[in-house]
């Protein structure tokens, strides 16, 4: 078996055939389903992820960054797609949110705790670390910004989404200079996340174009078809287990399309590489809100019954802005320890208790 991703992920590779069968025999089995279909599209999202690293790694620098920023988080993209053409703009808000605090706050507070226990201190570069902390306060003024207009001005309910467009092109633009930063003007600031992943690379044999194509083109059309599963049971199964539709997409669907990252990450730290894993577990919750969410505001337009606009509920901005605040606060000094990991994961804990309890009608 190829080492693409842990054995313990590719062993639920089984159940990707399993589940389209399942599926397609008991279509009211609706919570079984999603159970299936959610462990299903993880080892899925791996594949996805490893392709994608080795494409990039033969077009250079500059497409490489571009190909991160379009794939990296393609799993999580196809779930919010399958949701917005069913009208689920709820979900679809949720598993954003969720996606961003579930990386800088369980994924990142993961890595810390694991590295932490193992090593005293890890070292990460200050430089890189503040610029993506600053980044996340842009990507979460452009939570508050809409939440704001839609509380102060509620009879201008027509204009949120031309509000949310600008929005969305604003935070491309930032981000695609975001890229341009790190990989040309500035990339001595992120030299530590590059050497750790040549580092990471060199004891693995590279895949060639084809198979890099293949396997990115198969493992997609996979994902695709098991988040439609996936999400025509998301509604039956919040209702089985007494869950909100907003919990189960904050906290149990962002972490089926990240769980391949979180693995990759606490690996990082736990081999002292914690440059590589703040750059998995930030950057990613960057490519969710610069990118994955202006994106899926424009596909809205052409997929969904109706247009999609950047306003969140009051707990989803609250939850965006609380989690930047402490990762900033943790990440501007260059170095971790596990009592850094232990205080992100009681944050994401407390804010998914929050959410567990939250009626759905706020």
């Amino acid at each position: 078996m190829p080492d693409l991703l842990k054995p313990s992920l590719n062993w639920l590779l089984p159940l990707v055939p399993f589940t389209i069968v399942f599926h397609y025999l008991a279509p009211e089995s609706h919570t079984p389903v999603f159970i299936l279909a959610s462990l299903a599209i993880i080892p899925l999202a791996g594949w996805m992820g490893k392709a994608t690293e080795h494409l990039a790694d033969k077009t250079g620098e500059g497409i490489g960054g571009l190909l991160n920023a379009t794939f990296g988080n393609l799993a999580e993209l196809l779930i919010a797609v399958m949701a917005l053409r069913q009208g689920l703009t709820g979900i679809v808000k949720a598993s954003l949110t969720g996606s961003i605090i579930g990386n800088v706050l369980l994924v990142l507070g993961a890595s810390m705790l694991a590295g932490g226990l193992k090593f005293r201190t890890q070292q990460y570069s200050g430089h890189g670390a503040r610029t993506n902390s600053t980044m996340l306060t842009l990507a979460a003024l452009a939570f508050v910004a809409p939440a704001a207009f839609h509380l102060l001005a509620p009879e201008a309910a027509p204009d949120e989404n031309r509000l949310s467009v600008v929005i969305a092109i604003l935070l491309l633009v930032t981000y695609a200079s975001s890229l341009l930063f790190s990989l040309h003007t500035h990339a001595g600031y992120f030299t530590g996340s590059a050497a750790e992943a040549a580092a990471v690379e060199s004891g693995h044999q590279m895949w060639s174009l084809k198979k890099s194509l293949l396997i990115l083109v198969g493992a997609t059309a996979f994902v695709g078809w098991l988040a439609e599963i996936l999400v025509g049971a998301v509604e039956p199964t919040a209702e089985a287990f007494g869950m909100t539709e907003v919990f189960l997409g904050v906290i149990v669907v962002a972490i089926v399309g990240n769980a391949a990252e979180h693995s990759t990450a606490i690996l990082m730290a736990m081999e002292d590489r914690m440059d590589l894993a703040l750059n998995i577990a930030i950057g990613s919750s960057l490519q969710i809100a610069l990118f994955a969410a202006p994106v899926l505001v424009f596909l809205s337009y052409a997929i969904g019954p109706t247009p999609m606009d950047l306003v969140f509920t009051s707990a989803e901005v609250l939850a965006v802005v609380v989690s930047v605040g402490i990762v900033s606060l943790i990440a501007e000094d260059g170095e971790s320890n596990w009592l850094e990991g232990v205080q992100l994961l009681a944050v994401y804990l407390i804010l998914a208790t929050l959410f567990y309890f939250l009626p759905e009608a706020a």
